[in-house]
């Protein structure tokens, strides 16, 4: 055989075949495997630099999701005909893939590492992403990249109060949820929801139930990784030697605690400099090849102070109690001639989030690799440098900022009127003013705000919180609405919105191998009473319901059902018709192909003469009615 190397594993998931073929494509990088999930079909990768980067305090990875228009038989839209910058569903498969694996990675490596998971055939019933996720598992286990894994990564749905692994198409348009879940062969490594008010215990059953299923293709996996895996390497260590960390310890922990004991940023951030000055003065010299890793200590020693106050003295460098929320704040109507505003304000994280209403032709164009086509309701948000007090140029969204937004439109989305109850396309922005952590769940709570200013009537309000956790061994301890140094130093940010209801979206970032069922089930109830503490406290005091009218400087929009063979007269030659309604009533006129009308304009008068030219071109005269003409 050509392919002397080939190996190919089999087995099934959700009664549908996975097989893994490895020893065939893509040789030259450190692990590669094609993977089959039913039709769908991706190429995963992983190589790792052979030298560590030079000047970085960090692991370099790097995971490309790469959706390719050629899988589902179509050529891209833009005008070169070959795929552009990643989507935006991309970079979200991207940072799906990349949160359980991360943690799994030696933390001292800087060898720089490309995951790259090439999509190349979609079966609409076999989701492309978890696909590429164990996919990407088999390539890092089978290389000799160090890494702790496998992990194995499914979805889960809830349909008529039954629980189905991987959904089909079909039946993902029914299910009251859509949770993504990655597990180790013993912990909860990654969980991503989105769900219509679904309950506390119904989320957590979901979640073990996947879980219990990813076990079974993580031992598939290592099986594939005991026949073919190569041997793992070794890796220079870019951690500063104990004596080292002892050392500036001893010299600047009792100033250091002195500076971390407040709840300002900006007292803390001043009151550090002086220390880490203090530092390089007397250590420069006598580890003058390491200077670069003075830093390092310095960052260890924040980190060991934070936690043992946490986990030794149940203290918060702010003062707080444990599930003690910061002070809180919320107003609307801040901008004069925007359609809604809101701005939620929790200690010093400070989101403004406005709403725009537009007609249906409005809506956001999407040419991806699934069946979905267009978007009526679009998040963004946007995280400048000044929130934090940098002076950063913008250069547009990155991932974090698309994926951020994605988490608050995928947690309002459930609660977002259907087209027939609130014909606009709808834009909500979100601008991250001050961030002191949990500006995602910041900009949920803002953007309810907004949107009930701008009389969008959501079903519900919804609130966002994030829980955070400190382990030590079998030890662990869990703290609601984390700020930015718990998160920098702790465990977990388990971010979750939803209503009193229930949730709408969970994302959970984590900087160990996984959660226990207890951690999970601990933060799911923390998280639901301080998200009904917002909303009862201090959001619903503010706006109880959506406004029952516009903004003037909304656009106000009419609905009419024509007969489809009328739309032709509607239009006219050459759009001469709907051209002219247009003009004289000073709005826009669109048609869909099933002969639903939706005119917008500013003024409402100007809508209804428009409705009524065109229901006049539409319906035929009636016995006993009256035209006015």
């Amino acid at each position: 055989m050509f392919f002397k190397d080939f190996r190919k594993f089999e087995t099934t998931l959700a009664g549908r075949p996975l097989v893994v073929e490895t020893g065939k494509m893509a040789q030259l990088a450190g692990g590669s495997c094609l993977i089959r999930y039913g039709e769908t079909e991706v190429l995963c990768t992983a190589t790792m630099a052979d030298k560590p980067r030079e000047g970085v305090d960090f692991f370099p990875l790097s995971v490309d999701f790469e959706e390719k228009l050629y899988s589902v038989g179509r050529i891209p839209g833009s005008f070169q005909r070959r795929e552009g910058k990643a989507s935006e569903k991309a970079t979200l498969a991207s940072r799906v893939i990349d949160r359980p694996i991360r943690p799994l990675f030696p933390k001292d490596m800087r060898n720089d590492v490309g995951v790259v998971a090439t999509v190349m055939s979609v079966d609409p019933d076999c989701s492309p992403e978890i696909t590429a996720m164990i996919g990407v598992s088999v390539a890092i286990s089978i290389s000799a990249i160090p890494w702790d894994g496998p992990i194995s990564g499914v979805s889960v749905g809830l349909i008529d109060g039954e629980y189905v692994i991987n959904p089909t198409e079909e039946q993902r348009k029914v299910s009251q949820m859509a949770v993504t879940v990655a597990s180790t062969k013993d912990l909860v490594a990654m969980i991503e929801a989105g769900a219509n008010e679904v309950s506390n215990e119904d989320m957590f059953d979901g979640i073990m139930y996947a879980h219990k299923v990813n076990q079974e293709i993580v031992k598939f996996i290592e099986g594939i990784r005991a026949e073919v895996g190569k041997e793992k390497i070794d890796f220079p260590s870019n951690d500063p030697s104990p004596e080292m960390f002892e050392a500036i310890k001893e010299f600047a922990i009792d100033d250091v605690k002195v500076a971390l004991d407040t709840d300002d940023k900006r007292i803390r951030d001043e009151a550090l400099r002086p220390i880490y000055a203090a530092v390089h003065e007397k250590f420069d010299e006598v580890y003058p090849d390491d200077i670069a890793k003075i830093d390092d200590c310095m960052y260890k020693l924040q980190k060991f102070i934070v936690r043992r106050w946490l986990l030794d003295e149940g203290k918060r460098v702010d003062g707080r109690g444990i599930d003690e929320i910061r002070p809180l704040n919320a107003e609307i109507d801040l901008l004069s001639r925007v359609h809604g505003s809101g701005m939620f304000t929790r200690g010093q994280t400070q989101c403004l989030s406005i709403t725009t209403l537009g007609p249906m032709s409005d809506v956001q164009m999407l040419d991806g690799i699934d069946n979905e086509t267009e978007k009526r309701y679009i998040h963004h948000y946007n995280f400048p440098s000044y929130s934090v007090g940098e002076t950063r140029p913008s250069r547009g969204p990155g991932r974090r900022e698309i994926g951020h937004g994605a988490l608050a439109e995928r947690a309002l989305l459930p609660v977002i009127p259907s087209v027939e109850e609130f014909p606009y396309c709808i834009r909500v922005v979100s601008e991250v003013l001050s961030s002191n952590g949990s500006t995602s769940q910041g900009s949920i709570c803002g953007s309810t705000l907004s949107l009930m200013a701008a009389g969008v009537p959501i079903k519900a309000p919804v609130a966002g919180i994030s829980c955070g956790l400190v382990t030590e061994g079998d030890r662990f301890m869990t703290m609601g609405d984390i700020q930015g140094l718990e998160d920098f130093f702790g465990d977990m940010d388990f971010k979750v919105g939803g209503t009193k209801k229930g949730i709408t979206a969970i994302q959970m970032d984590l900087k160990i191998h996984g959660l226990t069922p207890a951690i999970i089930r601990e933060a799911l109830d923390k998280t639901y009473k301080a998200r009904c503490y917002i909303l009862d406290e201090v959001m619903l005091p503010v706006i109880s319901e959506p406004r029952k009218e516009l903004s003037k400087y909304a656009p106000k929009m009419l609905t009419t059902k024509i007969d489809t063979e009328k739309i032709g007269d509607v239009i006219g030659k050459q759009g001469k018709v709907i051209q002219k309604i247009c003009a004289e009533c000073n709005c826009k006129v669109d048609v869909e192909e099933d002969g639903t009308v939706f005119i917008s304009a500013i003024d409402i008068d100007d809508a209804k003469r428009a409705l009524n030219m065109v229901e006049t071109i539409a319906n035929d005269p009636e016995v006993g009615a009256i035209y006015k003409g």
